[in-house]
């Protein structure tokens, strides 16, 4: 039921292709109506609600296809490359996305293992993941709706927001990817950490024992633990991350040498040489094309 309605709210609210702020902190509406290739991107902490349509995502090598069958779930960030290659006027990607303020997440689920106790143990074959999907149950679609709402009424909007916002946050934690979330916000969140730490420091040439000595751990122990939750090495990540952020930035328009210098390399040829052999073009032939599109 709140699903249909949450799909008749964002086609009532955005008109043409793009994003809507909704003035909830961290939620905005999206129809994308023309298709979009796959190119390098960053995912934050966040969730994505697909209403109409399927959103493509690599990474790691690996193609994955979401739509409404699921919510997408990030609990970190991650190095993907994304596009809505299917979208069109006749069938546009519709959703929400929700970025989430990780202070009230993080406050959350500290409240939740004070009152619940902490997140249980994972089983052999279970590992929690950077980016994973979720049902769409009854607790997260009517918080949805009811969040959204408040769109409308500015007194509404001000009054309730966050406290919407925290029961949406609570609906999540419920669900089923909420394992995957405590364990990226609660007690024993050290690879979720590890990756804050490389995010604050891309520009500096962080290494893997550094990330690794940041959280207090083993090399070793850091390298079984950070691929169980991304699916890639610790020396993929770090370099995907770079990449990716250097791609979104050339495509921008900043000089090849400056995004490189400002993810990190202070090698330009070592630069050029990994971006072609990931993206299959040199950087000044990845800039041109951006600018063509």
């Amino acid at each position: 039921m709140s699903k249909g309605l949450i799909e008749r709210y964002i086609n009532a609210n955005v008109y043409e292709s793009g994003m809507v702020d909704t003035g909830i902190k961290g939620v905005q509406l999206f129809k994308i109506t023309e298709p979009i290739r796959c190119a390098p991107a960053v995912y934050e902490p966040s969730v994505t609600a697909i209403l109409t349509g399927r959103k493509e995502a690599i990474w790691n090598g690996d193609k994955h296809y979401y739509d409404n069958s699921e919510y997408i779930c990030c609990t970190m960030s991650m190095p993907i490359e994304a596009g809505t290659p299917e979208a069109s006027a006749d069938n546009p990607l519709i959703g929400v996305y929700i970025a989430l303020d990780t202070k009230m997440m993080t406050e959350l689920v500290l409240e939740m293992e004070s009152t619940v106790g902490p997140t249980r143990t994972l089983g052999k074959n279970e590992q929690p993941q950077g980016l994973s999907t979720a049902s769409w149950d009854d607790d997260f679609s009517e918080t949805l709706y009811r969040l959204l709402q408040l769109h409308s009424n500015p007194t509404d909007l001000a009054m309730l927001s966050a406290s919407r916002l925290r029961e949406l946050y609570y609906a999540i934690l419920k669900g089923s990817a909420g394992n995957s979330f405590r364990r990226a916000f609660g007690v024993g969140n050290e690879v979720a950490r590890s990756i804050e730490y490389l995010s604050a420091k891309i520009s500096e040439p962080v290494t893997i024992d550094e990330m690794a000595e940041y959280i207090g751990m083993s090399r070793a122990v850091f390298h079984r633990k950070f691929k169980q939750a991304t699916n890639m090495s610790p020396i993929q990540f770090v370099k995907s991350m770079r990449l990716n952020n250097a791609a979104m930035k050339i495509s921008e328009g900043v000089n090849v040498n400056v995004a490189a210098m400002e993810v990190g390399y202070v090698s330009s040829s070592q630069f050029s040489r990994e971006f072609k052999r990931v993206y299959g073009v040199s950087p000044k032939q990845w800039g041109k094309a951006q600018q063509l599109q």
